[in-house]
């Protein structure tokens, strides 16, 4: 049998690769966090398919319900939201599987970040403005962070950031950030992106506090800022297409 992790994209059950629904589609046993993906998505699953919702178990119970599985020779489709990669808590359960033998595939999905940058019309890597994404998290009451991995440092660069778990600590991300990208630095905050409920709110590093306050978001929130989300940057055409600088696909027309 094999586990398959699966990245079933932030909500949208559409945002699922072809991939991701043959395989729940297929698989006798399924578990997914209910509290992040929809159950629409596992809706799928054969008939007659042990279907768990993991949000309320830990990591020893779901563990054993993929051991019992693999007892059985059922595959697993072990469902997450947005890309397993990123904050999927798979590197512990991956850990648990190889010491038991277990064999396990990941199948990528469509992550928070890139659901909200098309909820908002925005491409996030602008010339000359932003070339680079720092995907990073606030630890709150989680995991902590590694002692480099700081908004501080991630906002020496003026980039953008895509902040996770942050929503309640926007006060310190204002202390942190507004000293390197200022208080007008435009920000969005993408509430269950992907859901039928999802909601944008666009605003400052100097008023985005205000707003999210206002319309009551406390959980399930992505953070965007940074310069490309302006809309009024000027900035130049890519290199990508320009006419006056060929590349091995497209060679310098001859007058």
């Amino acid at each position: 049998m094999t586990v398959y992790f699966i990245g079933a994209g932030p909500g949208d059950p559409e945002l699922l690769t072809l991939k991701a629904a043959r395989l729940i589609a297929a698989c006798p046993v399924c578990l997914y966090a209910g509290s992040l993906v929809p159950e629409e998505v596992v809706s799928i699953a054969p008939e007659g398919a042990l279907v768990m919702d993991t949000a309320p178990m830990h990591l020893d119970e779901t563990h054993a319900a993929i051991v019992k599985a693999h007892e059985k020779g059922q595959d697993v489709a072990r469902v997450h939201s947005g890309d397993p990669s990123l904050y999927g808590a798979i590197a512990e359960q991956i850990r648990r599987l190889k010491a038991d033998g277990i064999d396990y595939e990941i199948i990528p999905g469509v992550p928070a970040y890139t659901a909200a940058a098309a909820a908002l019309g925005q491409e996030l890597t602008v010339p000359e403005v932003a070339q680079s994404i720092v995907l990073t998290r606030m630890s709150m009451k989680s995991t902590g962070m590694p002692a480099g991995e700081t908004l501080e440092n991630f906002g020496r660069t003026g980039t953008t950031l895509a902040i996770h778990l942050g929503i309640r600590a926007l006060r310190e991300i204002e202390r942190q950030l507004i000293p390197h990208y200022g208080a007008e630095c435009p920000v969005a905050v993408i509430y269950r992106v992907g859901w039928p409920d999802q909601l944008i709110l666009r605003g400052t590093l100097g008023d985005i506090r205000a707003k999210v306050r206002d319309a009551k978001i406390t959980r399930t929130a992505l953070i965007l800022l940074g310069p490309a989300l302006s809309d009024d940057h000027g900035f130049p055409d890519s290199a990508l297409y320009d006419a006056a600088k060929p590349h091995v696909l497209r060679p310098k027309v001859k007058v």
